[in-house]
C-alpha cells in the first residue's frame, strides 16, 4: 500500500515537473506571436512611405515603415502588441497620417521579417532604436513625439517615456503587469515565479513626466478592463472607454475615438 502511494507521488510529482517545465522552457512561444514573412514596402501600402531600418545597441538591424506627413503636428511612434506585423497597424497609419500625423510603425525583432528573438529586454532596445531614428536621422524634435503602445507594446513605450520623455504617451489595452494578465489566461500556473519577462507597466506609468491617455475596451477578453483602469490611476491619465469594445476589435485598431484620442495629445500646446 505504501509502495503504491510513493509511485502515485512520484507520478504526480514527474506530471507537475513537466507542465512547469514545459511552461517556463516555452513561455516565450506563448507570449510572442510574429507573423512570418517579409512585408511589402510601405510606398506599396500607403502612398509616400518610407522602408527605413536602424540598428540597435545588441547589433541588429531592423526594418520598419515610416509615413512622413509635411508639416506634420506631431510624429507617432508606434509600439504594437504581440502579434502580427507592422502590415496589420496599416489602417492606424492610415487614420493617423490622414489626420495630419507623421507615423512610423516598427516592428519588433523577430517580426516581420526582422532577425532575432523577442525578449522584454530586447524589446526595449527595439524602442529606443527606432527612437534614435526618429531624433537624430528623421529631425523629428523629441518634444513632437507621441508614444503608441498597443497592449504589450503599452509596457514597451512606458518604459522608453521613461528614458527618454515624449511630448505624451497614448496607451491602448495596457495590462498592469505580464504576469497580472498571464494569470488570467493560466490561472493553475504559478506565473510571477515562472515569467523571465515581467513588463511592470505601472511602475513605468508612475514615474512617466508626460501626459497619458489609456484608451481599453470595456469588453475586453485578453487584457480585463479593469487592469488597464489601474494602468491609468498609477498615471493620473485621462481615460478613453470603448463601450463593448473587445480586445482585437477595429474599434481599437483605428476606430475614431482611439484616432481622436491621438490626435488630441498630438496638438496639445507644448
Amino acid at each position: 500500500m505504501r509502495r503504491r502511494w510513493l509511485i502515485g507521488l512520484v507520478v504526480v510529482g514527474t506530471i507537475v515537473a513537466v507542465v512547469f517545465g514545459g511552461a517556463f522552457a516555452f513561455q516565450r512561444k506563448l507570449i510572442y506571436l510574429p507573423s512570418g514573412g517579409q512585408p511589402p514596402s510601405a510606398a506599396e501600402v500607403l502612398p509616400g512611405g518610407r522602408d527605413v531600418a536602424f540598428t540597435t545597441e545588441d547589433g541588429l538591424r531592423l526594418a520598419a515603415w515610416y509615413f512622413p506627413v509635411p508639416g506634420a503636428t506631431a510624429t507617432v511612434l508606434v509600439a504594437p502588441g504581440n502579434a502580427g506585423n507592422r502590415s496589420v497597424r496599416v489602417p492606424l497609419a492610415r487614420a493617423l497620417t490622414g489626420d495630419g500625423l507623421s507615423v512610423l510603425l516598427l516592428d519588433y525583432r523577430g517580426y516581420g521579417g526582422n532577425p532575432g528573438n523577442p525578449t522584454e529586454e530586447g524589446l526595449k532596445l527595439d524602442a529606443r532604436a527606432a527612437w534614435r531614428f526618429l531624433v537624430r536621422e528623421a529631425g523629428v524634435s523629441p518634444g513632437d513625439l507621441v508614444y503608441f503602445g498597443e497592449s504589450l507594446g503599452a509596457a514597451v513605450v512606458s518604459e522608453l517615456a521613461v528614458r527618454h520623455p515624449p511630448k505624451a504617451l497614448v496607451l491602448r489595452s495596457p495590462f498592469t503587469d505580464l504576469a497580472a494578465v498571464a494569470r488570467r489566461h493560466y490561472p493553475f500556473l504559478p506565473m510571477r515565479w515562472l515569467l523571465l519577462d515581467t513588463f511592470p507597466v505601472v511602475d513605468y506609468v508612475s514615474r512617466v513626466r508626460a501626459p497619458v491617455t489609456v484608451v481599453y475596451g470595456t469588453a475586453d477578453s485578453i487584457v480585463p478592463a479593469e487592469q488597464s483602469a489601474a494602468v491609468a490611476d498609477a498615471a493620473g491619465a485621462a481615460v478613453v472607454e470603448v463601450p463593448g469594445a473587445d480586445h482585437n476589435d477595429m474599434a481599437l485598431l483605428d476606430g475614431r475615438r482611439l484616432i481622436d484620442a491621438i490626435v488630441e495629445q498630438a496638438v496639445r500646446p507644448r
